[in-house]
């Protein structure tokens, strides 16, 4: 944990409630974008403004001198980039289209229970009972969350609900993926060279129903709107939230994300009139419960170390041996 004196610890921590609070605020905003943009309208606009800022950030910190990588880790990173973020993104703006922001920010913030199976099937680390019992408190709490949408057959908003889910995984993948070759390459390069990665294959994908988007019927407010999603939360928050984990560290930070659902959903309730059953308000209580529970709880470590080179296949464990100690504890 940093050593922060009080005016730095307070200053890290008003950035880190700013950064929380525009996350929920941007749900609705996202919601609207993806009505009048159509999600690979999106999806196009987003990967060719990012480029731009990625090449901007690199050239301003390293010239026309960016640190090479090895051909292994080259491959990583497309990987990293094809399905940690292009795919990842593509999942969250089609579960997010057709659902609602406040059911999005609910189902999105599962990460941290995906993240723990995905170690765990890689042999990272052993689940305690406590992190056992969280995970399905949270698959629980999630079911009771969607069942006023399965029960009247509204499979549009629970298939978006679905995708969310699969969208969180796909996020949880980028998470493990990642630390290997940050801890080599630094989190700042290994963002931008994986969202390099990620640009043609999106771009390509996305382009033919793009081309059909009526783009002028699109208002000045909402293309203001598109710019802050892009500028300001695809890119500027997500390096100042690097910088409040580096100064408060991950284990005190990670506790603000728990504010995202209620501002979200504060936030569409005041903009889009969106309400919430009992079902979906306790729903929602046990599932953040569930993630909180499975996120924070001591974990124990397997006998293998996480593998250098990030794997998009998982493999199975060997038999874990009981008698083995286990004493780390891993930020998530």
């Amino acid at each position: 944990m940093s050593n922060l004196n009080p005016s730095s610890s307070r200053h890290s921590l008003a950035v880190g409630l700013a950064i929380v609070v525009a996350w929920g605020l941007n749900f609705p905003l996202q919601k609207a974008l993806l009505t009048a943009m159509q999600p690979e309208g999106f999806l196009f606009l987003r990967f060719a403004l990012m480029p731009l800022l990625v090449t901007g950030l690199l050239l301003r910190r390293y010239g026309l001198h960016w640190p090479r990588v090895s051909r292994a880790d080259a491959w990583a990173l497309v990987r990293l980039g094809v399905l940690g973020q292009g795919l990842h993104l593509a999942l969250a703006s089609y579960g997010i289209h057709f659902s609602t922001p406040f059911s999005s920010s609910v189902l999105l913030a599962c990460g941290p229970v995906f993240t723990l199976l995905i170690l765990r099937a890689l042999c990272v680390e052993k689940l305690q009972r406590a992190q056992l019992l969280g995970i399905a408190v949270a698959a629980a709490g999630a079911m009771l969350f969607m069942s006023d949408k399965l029960l009247a057959a509204n499979w549009r908003a629970g298939g978006g609900d679905a995708v969310l889910l699969l969208a969180a995984a796909m996020f949880s993948y980028y998470t493990v993926a990642a630390k290997p070759l940050i801890e080599r390459h630094g989190a700042v390069l290994v963002m931008c060279y994986a969202s390099l990665a990620a640009t043609l294959p999106v771009l390509i994908y996305a382009a033919p129903k793009a081309a059909s988007v009526d783009w002028a019927a699109v208002s000045p407010l909402l293309w203001l709107g598109a710019l802050w999603a892009v500028v300001g939360i695809g890119f500027i928050t997500w390096l100042a939230w690097g910088w409040v984990n580096a100064q408060r560290g991950v284990a005190r930070t990670a506790p603000l994300i728990y504010l995202m659902p209620p501002i979200a959903g504060l936030a569409a309730w005041a903009s889009t009139g969106e309400q919430f059953t009992a079902a979906k308000v306790l729903g929602a209580a046990i599932t953040l419960g569930g993630v909180a529970l499975a996120q924070f709880a001591p974990p124990r470590r397997a006998r293998q170390p996480l593998p250098s080179r990030p794997t998009t296949h998982l493999r199975p464990c060997p038999t874990d041996s009981p008698q083995q100690p286990h004493h780390d504890t891993p930020n998530h």
